[in-house]
């Protein structure tokens, strides 16, 4: 209100015009409302009953507050607040900044001249009158700042207040709530379910940055243990995602039903503990159920391999990745030695070896548990 005070300075109304334009102040802010309502479509229906009461109020007080300052009257209290307040109320009610700057600038122009049409007659010198417009929009300048700063200042903070809300929904997600707890999360968010979500893993300077590049109701939390952040991306084209996250060091997990991101996120962190050079957790399916339960493929490998251990180290090696091969190869020889870059006949005399060993090596369950075992390196 500094520049409308310093205006105000420059020009004091006397006590006659000062009581003429106060006298019709109650028209002009009707005037002025009613202008706003003809002329700005987002108030057409918002100025009426109760509210348009208390908006003709408030513009009949910042009026007022306009002729203490014409008058030379500066100690009054600051309309700005009164502004600041409006400018969160509109922010609240859904309107844009532009609707509640258009109103102002309608309401400039109608109070401009009503007060102008009453100050003349009433005794303003001509030379005055160019004083009195620059107080009058200066005025105005200051009330709708006051507003833009409110209407911002809500908007941050309802922004603030609705990230908070995603987030707890990302985290109930990722803890495998139960349905009505991720329900009521859901609502207070104000977040569209949709049928699946994929859990992202990320370095934690990684996620916003990836983020910008995704779906907007993408679900973001960037202070997991670890510098880890993730992403859980909802209906995602894999391959589309997949390229999307080339350049960035991500773990992407399998999409699942929403209320089932948890087994998404669960299965992209084990993946990320596998190898560090994990990003598509598809393509990695056989290292991932053979490391569900390390403590069973240990013991398996070490039943079904016992037969290897009673050899000498080179041999058993030579052997192991042998068996490995006629397995993966399904005992076609030639594929065998070519995969091994040995002769087919070496082929022939290494596999007489292991049925010596394996004398049911033919049998199903044998072939189950070896392929197990040696058909994925160990992890």
């Amino acid at each position: 209100m500094n520049h409308a005070i310093r205006k105000a300075g420059e020009l004091a109304l006397n006590g006659t015009t000062v009581t003429a334009l106060r006298a019709a102040l109650k028209t002009t802010a009707d005037e002025v409302v009613q202008a706003i309502i003809d002329e700005v479509p987002s108030y057409a229906n918002a100025l009426s009953g109760r509210m348009g009461g208390t908006i003709r109020r408030a513009v009949r007080t910042a009026l007022g507050h306009y002729l203490d300052l014409a008058s030379g009257n500066t100690t009054g209290g600051d309309a700005t607040d009164a502004a600041y307040e409006l400018g969160r109320g509109e922010a609240r009610d859904g309107r844009s900044m532009d609707a509640l700057l258009s109103a102002y600038r309608v309401g400039a122009r109608v109070a401009w001249r009503y007060l102008a049409a009453g100050a003349v007659p009433a005794g303003l010198a001509a030379a005055e009158v160019a004083k009195f417009a620059e107080l009058t929009f200066a005025y105005i300048d200051e009330l709708s700042a006051a507003s833009a700063a409110g209407h911002a200042d809500e908007l941050a903070a309802r922004g603030r207040a609705h990230e908070r809300l995603l987030e707890h929904l990302a985290r109930d997600l990722l803890a495998g709530a139960s349905q009505d707890v991720l329900l009521a999360s859901v609502q207070r968010a104000g977040w569209q379910p949709p049928v699946s979500l994929t859990a992202v893993l990320l370095p934690t300077d990684q996620v916003r940055p990836a983020y910008r590049a995704l779906d907007p109701s993408t679900l973001v939390l960037d202070d997991l243990p670890d510098a880890t952040g993730v992403l859980l991306v909802p209906d995602a084209d894999r391959s589309h995602l997949l390229r999307l996250l080339a350049d960035r060091t991500a773990v992407v997990g399998p999409a699942r039903p929403w209320t089932r991101a948890s087994a998404s996120y669960a299965r992209a962190v084990r993946a990320r503990s596998l190898s560090c050079d994990v990003r598509d957790t598809e393509n990695h399916l056989p290292e991932l159920v053979l490391s569900a339960d390390v403590d069973a493929f240990a013991d398996l490998r070490a039943r079904a391999l016992a037969p290897l251990r009673t050899l000498p180290v080179a041999t058993a090696r030579r052997l192991e990745e042998t068996l490995r091969a006629w397995l993966l190869h399904q005992g076609r020889r030639d594929e065998v030695a070519a995969a091994l870059f040995v002769h087919p006949q070496t082929v022939r005399y290494r596999m007489s070896q292991l049925r010596a060993l394996y004398p049911d090596l033919a049998s199903p369950r044998r072939v189950l548990e070896l392929t197990l075992a040696i058909g994925v390196r160990a992890t």
